[in-house]
């Protein structure tokens, strides 16, 4: 499965859409590595990305939320903080054990996890901040 960020999950704007884009074509990118049995050397150079993007990431919508007054963003805050731990969890297993299936199928939960967020909170937000 090829995750895409279809109109369900576009927020409209342009600075969070296209960090949720850079996120989707990495573990994309280490989905096909592994698929063609390249996963191992895929692992750490998408891993560094996930571990970067979530701080960098985060730290914008953050952001964004306080610039705008967002009343959702003491939750928001907690989601984040709280992914940020399951994401170390998993990027220290998939660097531990390798391309898995279990360690594969933990990412691809800790991704849906993220598209859940996206499609219903982020949108949210977003929708604040365009009318703030």
């Amino acid at each position: 499965m090829k995750y895409e960020l279809t109109p369900d999950l576009t927020t409209g704007n342009q600075l969070i859409d296209s960090q949720h884009r850079q996120l989707f074509e990495a573990v994309n990118k280490l989905m096909d590595a592994c698929s063609t049995g390249q996963g191992r050397t895929q692992i750490q150079t998408t891993v560094n990305f996930l571990s970067d993007y979530v701080v960098k990431h985060f730290k914008d919508e953050e952001r964004l939320q306080v610039q705008s007054n967002y009343p959702g963003y003491s939750g928001h805050k907690q989601f984040h903080d709280g992914y940020r731990r399951q994401l170390s969890e998993t990027a220290a297993q998939l660097l531990q054990e390798g391309p898995t299936v279990k360690a594969l199928g933990d990412l691809n939960r800790a991704v849906a996890t993220l598209v859940t967020h996206i499609r219903t909170e982020d949108r949210r937000m977003a929708r604040h901040i365009q009318e703030h």
